[in-house]
């Protein structure tokens, strides 16, 4: 199921930051996936649904070089991953083990994946910047998965960073990091998201004019009617 573009563009311009506040008025506080950082600095955020990967613990009768022709492989999950798609992938958190390479990451590019998201850690770091694909890692690592990982399978309920991913949950990640917005809940968000974002933007304003933060964040009834106007005005 494909974003739509209008979703897409809004979504890309609010901060992860303000999502997790929206989120959190709402009761959901374990939405930020942890230890996914960006690979490089500069990466743009990005919007797309998940496409969910799963790795177990390595067991020495799966997690072989052999496995990687297997039809349950990652190999058979990039291609499976529609265009537009961020992949998101639960690694357990294990660093001594890179879940994709250059060539892996160079294909999820062909395929028009945006991005690669996972608690675990890449390997050949040279060659996966070299793709161009945007990614959130803990790190790298020169061992492949199989040193200690086994896939299992794609397109089912994670366990990434901490946080539950079901597959077709949006995913938002920025400088700060990814956040999870789950799919009931998406209509809202786009809703309320550049609301959130005007708000804290005349926030700021108030404070580089020298406002004190006591009754202007959070707004008291005066600093409402006072927002309340300078929208009216605009």
């Amino acid at each position: 199921m494909t974003l739509d573009p209008s979703i897409i563009a809004t979504l890309q311009g609010v901060s992860t930051a303000t999502l997790t506040t929206i989120l959190l008025k709402k009761g959901l506080r374990n939405v930020w996936l942890r230890g996914s950082v960006p690979i490089r600095t500069g990466q743009p955020r990005l919007v797309g649904r998940a496409f969910t990967l799963r790795f177990v613990p390595a067991r020495e009768d799966l997690a072989t070089p052999a496995s990687w022709g297997s039809p349950i492989s990652t190999r058979a999950a990039i291609e499976a991953m529609p265009e537009g798609c961020i992949a998101v992938a639960d690694a357990m958190g294990v660093t001594d083990a890179g879940i994709f390479g250059d060539i892996l990451c160079n294909r999820m590019v062909q395929r028009g994946v945006a991005a690669l998201i996972t608690d675990g850690v890449v390997r050949d770091a040279a060659g996966v910047l070299s793709t161009g694909l945007p990614v959130w890692c803990r790190g790298v690592a020169a061992p492949p998965s199989v040193a200690g990982l086994t896939f299992v399978g794609w397109q089912e309920p994670i366990a990434c960073g901490g946080v539950a991913v079901f597959p077709d949950d949006v995913i938002v990640v920025d400088d700060d990091g990814a956040v999870l917005i789950p799919q009931a809940l998406l209509e809202e968000v786009v809703a309320e998201s550049p609301e959130q974002e005007r708000m804290e933007a005349w926030i700021m304003t108030e404070v580089d004019r020298g406002m004190a933060l006591p009754g202007l964040y959070p707004m008291n009834d005066e600093t409402k009617a006072r927002y309340k106007a300078w929208k009216d005005a605009q």
